[in-house]
């Protein structure tokens, strides 16, 4: 039986997303440099918890699919031959959105 390494990501979130998913990208390298073979970002780990409640200037907050945010985890996952699965806050399409979670593989 072969063994796998899990690596769940924990980080208290800021304001600023970017400031976040620089945080999360850093603990996934870590966390592959360490022998993870499979990476977990925390819930919308780009914000702060925000679902308690519906606040409609939380949708700014969304991102599609594909775009620069998944790239950055695709490179990530690529270089170190893991597997991540990231959970983001997806704008789907215009007023549709949904607390996704991506999987991306090494490939």
């Amino acid at each position: 039986m072969s063994t796998v390494t899990l690596g769940l990501l924990q980080h208290a979130c800021g304001a600023s997303p970017a400031a976040n998913h620089r945080k999360a990208l850093a603990l996934a390298e870590r966390a592959a440099r360490q022998g993870a073979g499979i990476i977990c970002t925390p819930e919308l780990y780009r914000t702060r918890y925000f679902c308690q409640t519906e606040d409609h200037a939380h949708f700014r907050l969304a991102e599609p699919i594909p775009g620069p945010g998944l790239r950055a985890w695709q490179r990530l996952a690529r270089q170190f031959g893991v597997v991540v699965i990231v959970s983001l806050f997806e704008r789907r399409a215009s007023g549709l959105y949904h607390n996704t979670a991506a999987i991306i593989d090494a490939d």
